[in-house]
């Protein structure tokens, strides 16, 4: 989970590296290093603890220049933040950044100290620079040394490596981690993410699974994975400086918590219609898939996981299949059992998930496979046999919100759709299609009882724990407000059916214990409204998000906000978004990151 970019030009390429690893710095902060290619073949290299500003700061006292260069920011995975560990690492004129992991370091480096190899680091990527290093002393140029490496890794990585001696090469490979080759005028990139050259590449290529490729300046050359030349073709996505701007606000999290009424309506574009639900915005393959399937198993991770559990609700709900929902991480390590005509549903914000791309391609025994995906051209997307595409836009802060919106957006219409082939009653089909039309004004009407919201965190800024409470199709809103406290403030914070409080968590609360439930005006309320009893009889602090339909009332103990009525089939989008708002004042009272909280990153691309 780390953010690489290398650069070849006529110019300095400093800046560009500085200004490209500020974009790939969601993937990770603890650390940031750069490797340039100077003046006489020598390598300049200068890494750092911390952010890209601090790196950014070194270099203002102390400057490099060249015109190759790579540079990395890092989420540690193998040795600590530390300057020795971060990127790039170094074999005499050679330099390598990489993310990922290599699984088998451990050989490689005792294989390597008996050759006379010394490390200077904890890292398993060490051992790749010493690997090229030691086939270009039997005679390989770069890119075979880099090939020959290769073949002696194992694991997911994407590798960026320069030789000083060989300054106007650049050397990627893709493998299980993200890549993209951009192409400048008379200049040309790679980088983990193609919003890191913004500005910069007018054409991308998008690296596939296997890919070794030699940039230069004036041409790109890539072999797949058997050595033989490809062509990837290139595309010209269009991008702007509004992408990654705050717009104002003061944080990326903050803004694209109030983007989400227009990331809802770009994913509903032109799906629903006068007579309903418009299933051809699938494709023809996709609506022919669906018709076929008797089951659905849903994977993800994090807040894909949450997003699984409400479509499990929906699916069943309104189209009557049964459901499955694992976190992929445990799904794709264990012996599966896969019911006949059964659908695999992967989920990922960024497509390019490990975990979830690693369950992906274990879909041997499946019907098909669809994926619902914020990234077109992300390696899941390619991978599974059809996509719902999500319309979020660029997604900045790790915390995911209006990314995680409109994955709940796409589930609800997926479920509709099979609904639909399989009878379920035009009046509901059309009720929740109005519903959802009227979805965009229904957050933002939400979004205007911000300072309700605000008005809570002084109850959470000096807590260390807090419960979430929910029932039937609230259960998993609970859990990711909880995930979203927990995650940018840094309160523990768990989540319950409220029905399982008597059973194990009431032995948690008390005074100090600050317990949120969401309290839709549903079947189960009078159900829920006994738990919260519960927790008042027991001295709890409660704070109810109820619908304004509700006869709830703040009273002591119990802060009651309340809500815009809501379908029940909807609420629990709508309720989402309190608990956002929520979890982002208290994080800011307390003084956290909210845009990069410590020990995260937002592209998750190791396992």
């Amino acid at each position: 989970m780390c953010g690489i970019i290398g650069v070849l030009a006529q110019r300095n390429v400093v800046p560009l590296l500085i200004d490209g690893l500020r974009r790939l710095e969601y993937r990770g902060y603890d650390s940031a290093g750069i490797a340039v290619s100077a003046a006489g073949g020598e390598l300049r290299r200068e890494r750092v603890v911390g952010k890209v500003e601090c790196l950014a700061a070194r270099l203002g006292v102390s400057p490099i220049d060249g015109h190759t260069g790579i540079a990395h920011t890092r989420w540690a995975t193998h040795g600590r933040p530390t300057a020795s560990n971060a990127h790039p690492h170094a074999c005499g004129p050679i330099a390598v950044v990489h993310n990922g992991i290599i699984e088998n370091h451990a050989q490689l480096r005792d294989r390597q100290r008996e050759l006379g190899y010394e490390f200077e680091s904890e890292t398993d990527t060490e051992v790749i620079v010493h690997e090229i290093h030691r086939h270009m002393q039997s005679g390989l140029d770069l890119l075979g040394a880099v090939r020959a490496t290769v073949a002696d890794l194992r694991g997911a990585y994407a590798l960026a490596v320069i030789d000083a001696n060989a300054p106007e090469r650049l050397i990627g490979v893709r493998c299980g981690s993200p890549l993209v080759i951009g192409i400048g005028t008379g200049e040309a990139y790679l980088a983990s993410d193609l919003f890191a050259l913004m500005g910069l590449a007018g054409k991308f290529i998008v690296l596939e699974e296997g890919d070794v490729a030699d940039v230069r300046r004036e041409q790109v050359a890539i072999y797949d994975h058997d050595g033989k030349p490809v062509d990837r073709g290139s595309m010209t996505p269009q991008l702007s400086a509004e992408t990654v701007d705050r717009g104002g606000y003061r944080h990326y999290m903050l803004k694209e918590i109030h983007d989400q009424p227009a990331a809802i309506q770009a994913t509903l574009h032109g799906w629903l219609g006068e007579s309903g639900i418009n299933g051809a915005v699938l494709g023809e393959r996709a609506v022919s898939l669906l018709q076929r399937v008797r089951n659905v198993h849903f994977v993800g991770c994090g807040t894909s996981f949450h997003a699984g559990l409400l479509g499990r609700y929906w699916v069943e709900l309104l189209a009557g299949v049964p459901c499955a929902v694992e976190v992929a991480s445990e799904f794709r390590h264990r012996t599966l059992v896969v019911p006949p005509d059964t659908l695999l549903v992967a989920i990922s914000q960024s497509g390019e998930t490990a975990d979830t791309l690693g369950a992906l391609r274990l879909a041997r025994n499946y019907l098909g496979t669809l994926a619902i995906c914020n990234v077109p051209d992300s390696a899941l997307t390619r991978a599974a046999d059809c996509t719902l595409h999500t319309r979020a836009g660029r997604e900045i802060g790790v915390a995911s919100t209006k990314a995680y919106i409109t994955q709940l957006t796409a589930l609800l219409l997926l479920a509709l759709l099979m609904g639909r082939q399989r009878g379920l009653d035009p009046a509901v089909q059309a009720e929740l299609v109005g519903q959802l039309a009227a979805l965009p004004s229904r957050i933002e009407q939400v979004l205007a009882l911000n300072a309700r919201f605000e008005s809570l965190a002084a109850g959470f800024a000096q807590k260390h724990h807090a419960l979430f409470l929910g029932r039937g199709s609230m259960l998993p809103v609970a859990m990711e407000g909880a995930l979203k406290l927990k995650e940018i403030s840094y309160i523990h914070a768990e989540a319950y059916p409220a029905g399982e409080l008597k059973h194990g968590p009431l032995a948690l609360v008390d005074e100090d214990m600050p317990v949120v439930a969401v309290a839709p005006n549903n079947i189960l309320l009078d159900k829920l409204l006994s738990n919260l009893h519960e927790v008042r009889a027991r001295g709890g602090e409660l704070f109810v998000f109820a619908d304004q339909d509700c006869n709830l009332r703040t009273a002591p103990g119990m802060r009651v906000i309340q809500l815009p009525r809501s379908h029940d089939v909807l609420a629990p989008i709508v309720y989402t978004v309190p608990l956002q708002l929520l979890a982002y004042h208290v994080a800011v009272l307390k003084g956290a990151d909210v845009d990069q909280p410590r020990n995260l990153a937002k592209s998750v691309t190791v396992e």
